[in-house]
């Protein structure tokens, strides 16, 4: 089927590489499962007809950090903001792609994060979705080579960009500095971190979890052209995950606001 990965995919050969300093990635995937919800899920379709709750990109919550969350569903104030005491949906996105040692700061936002939500409103329905890097090497693009690009843009934009992700294997001999290398492990153990996040059951709103951790593996090195490995020797089916990811939002928002 397709999902909003594929989507991240077809974003990454239309730019050329994979920027983990942006939050193009993020808007795709929650473009993508407001796409898929609104669809599939009844209760949900005629909220958003009705307007009774909007969907927002990027919306800063309370607190001192202001965190920003990547995926807001809720109802609107009479302006048309987000009313944040009134949250039905939440959605963050991370990813470790580049180097999995930052695994540890990426699971820490997405724990800070649902503490935040959490207290915010408890009965959301929270979603996380990591997109776990399985190349065993990565061009680093944005921290390597666009800054040492950076007083000659236009030769980058010239002789460097249009040989990303195109599989021009020449790429890692003439920026062997900018490799970022991945160890064989590295993505299994990033999968097992991230299945560490607290998770809660159906009906179980005073829990402090998330409703649903979706994980999904991507090859990413910025030279070959990206894709999603199906099958997976970590055992993700990334299909059937996104499907199941989609039932679980459909029935915690129904069961929370329209019973």
């Amino acid at each position: 089927m397709r999902t909003p990965f594929d989507d991240v995919i077809d974003q990454i050969k239309e730019n050329g590489f994979h920027n983990h300093r942006l939050e193009t990635h993020s808007d795709a995937v929650s473009q993508g499962i407001l796409r898929d919800l609104t669809a599939q899920c009844d209760a949900f379709r005629a909220d958003i007809a009705s307007e009774t709750v909007n969907a927002w990109l990027n919306v800063r919550t309370p607190g001192a950090r202001h965190r920003k969350i990547d995926l807001l569903v809720a109802e609107p104030n009479p302006d048309g903001t987000p009313n944040l005491e009134r949250v039905r949906v939440c959605v963050e996105n991370k990813s470790v792609v580049t180097a999995h040692r930052n695994r540890d700061g990426r699971f820490d936002d997405l724990n800070e994060a649902l503490q935040v939500l959490h207290r915010v409103r408890s009965e959301a329905v929270l979603v996380a979705t990591v997109i776990v890097g399985v190349a065993d090497r990565v061009l680093n693009v944005p921290d390597r080579i666009k800054p040492f690009f950076k007083n000659r843009k236009k030769r980058f934009e010239t002789k460097v960009l249009p040989r990303l992700s195109t599989g021009d294997v020449t790429l890692w001999d003439d920026f062997d500095w900018a490799i970022s290398p991945n160890r064989p492990d590295d993505p299994v153990k990033t999968i097992a971190k991230f299945r560490q996040l607290p998770q809660r059951q159906p009906g179980l709103t005073h829990i402090v979890g998330y409703d649903y951790v979706l994980l999904v593996p991507m090859h990413i090195d910025n030279v070959a052209s990206p894709y999603i490995p199906r099958p997976n020797r970590l055992g993700i089916d990334v299909d059937e995950d996104y499907k199941a990811m989609l039932s679980q939002l459909c029935k915690a928002y129904s069961a929370r606001w329209h019973l």
